[in-house]
């Protein structure tokens, strides 16, 4: 019986921002393209236990025969070529708590160190040494894929002394090398002042350093000469999904989690054909992945068609500390949003809306941007700065119209 496996590595490259779910899980991380930096980390000479021993037309053994599980807990699997002349064998006692990204639904399990027999039979019980190469992942970068002393095989048997936390390969192939890399660049903060008008962009890509966490951020080519290439958030309807709840909000988050006090400016329009209700722009956002339902932070959301304007301390719009009508909207609205210390400052198209102490527990997190439900909004000339220059760039450019109500506060 033939037996064909792949693996999946989810993901390659870890080239999302820290503190979202799974950082580092990839087999390399690459998440500061400002700077240069990346770290290869151990999963990659994980993989590397595997892929530099076999090569595609190799061949899984049979379970019982090659593939089980080992009495002191761990497991081993084997592999052939196709012209049955060499053979891999790899071999893994990765605990329960050692395993850093195993599932949260994964039940507990107990591995000990122990001794194996390897007892090669066949075609095989005439190989008299095997290749050794060595990890104990999530330790140190020295134990990290090692090539050991070579184990000698009488009758096609041999022993191994294997202890916890280890990734053993065991194979006739000779040719295994672990590569070198140079040092990175130095690590760097997010960069600020930032601004992107996405004009560079051709249309129907994901815009650098914005990362959805629910709907669909990409860039369009919009029929207004001012807005030529916008961001257009573009599902519609609520996607199947694999998070316990569902995410009803569209969210794309762009920065430093430990923002605390920021700034943030973007155009935003809502059209009238398959149109969210609403849009908004954040700071201190707080979670994303599945748990972006529940993300908290300050958010400052606009509602055209009814005139209204919001400030809450959560994405889901359960701790609305700020609702108003505002009866100044345009095609395209300018949003600012200023954040300092506990009180928030709002400004649409250059004129203050609303400035609020707010009372949420959310002290950094993200910036953010997206929308009220799922439908079509667009955005565009987004700018990001620490909050002094975002003040001094708000006082510049207020409109002041004492004459005028802009809002009107409900009791909430």
């Amino acid at each position: 019986m033939t037996i064909y496996f792949s693996t999946i590595t989810w993901n390659l490259i870890t080239s999302y921002y820290d503190y979202l779910p799974f950082y580092g899980a990839g087999l390399m991380t690459a998440s500061e393209p400002w700077s240069g930096y990346y770290v290869v980390e151990s999963p990659i000479w994980a993989t590397a236990h595997t892929t530099q021993f076999t090569s595609v037309g190799w061949k899984y053994l049979r379970h019982g025969a090659g593939i089980g599980k080992l009495n002191g807990g761990g497991s081993h699997v084997a592999l052939i070529s196709p012209d049955r002349k060499n053979i891999t064998i790899i071999i893994e006692t990765m605990s329960c708590s050692g395993s850093l990204y195993a599932n949260r639904f994964s039940p507990n399990y107990t591995v000990i160190p122990q001794q194996l027999l390897i007892d090669l039979k066949g075609s095989f019980a005439g190989i008299t040494q095997l290749n050794t190469w060595y990890s104990r992942p999530g330790h140190s970068d020295d134990n990290l894929f090692i090539k050991k002393s070579p184990i000698i095989l009488t009758n096609g048997q041999g022993q191994l002394d294997i202890g916890v936390d280890e990734v053993w390969t065991l194979t006739t192939i000779n040719t295994g090398v672990k590569g070198s890399f140079p040092s990175p660049p130095a690590s760097a903060e997010f960069p600020l002042p930032y601004s992107d008008n996405f004009e560079s962009y051709k249309p129907g890509v994901e815009p650098y350093n914005l990362v959805p966490q629910a709907g669909s951020f990409e860039t369009f080519k919009s029929t207004d000469a001012n807005h030529s290439i916008v961001i257009r958030q573009t599902v519609l309807e609520d996607p199947l999904h694999w998070c316990p709840f569902t995410i009803d909000f569209p969210v794309a988050v762009i920065g430093n989690h430990s923002w605390a006090d920021i700034y943030i400016e973007c155009d935003v329009r809502i059209g009238n054909v398959n149109n969210t209700d609403g849009a908004f722009i954040a700071a201190r956002v707080t979670q994303g992945g599945c748990q972006a339902f529940e993300a908290e932070g300050v958010y400052f959301f606009i509602f055209p068609s009814t005139n209204t304007i919001k400030l809450s301390n959560d994405l889901a719009q359960t701790q609305v500390v700020f609702k108003g009508s505002f009866t100044g909207f345009k095609e395209w609205n300018k949003l600012s949003l200023a954040v300092h210390g506990q009180v928030a400052t709002t400004m649409i198209n250059g004129q203050t809306v609303i400035t609020q102490n707010i009372t949420g527990t959310a002290k950094d997190g993200f910036a953010g941007l997206g929308t009220s439900s799922f439908g079509l909004a667009d955005f565009d000339n987004l700018k990001i700065m620490n909050v002094d220059s975002g003040i001094k760039r708000m006082k510049q450019v207020k409109i002041l119209k004492d004459t005028k109500l802009f809002f009107i506060a409900d009791n909430l």
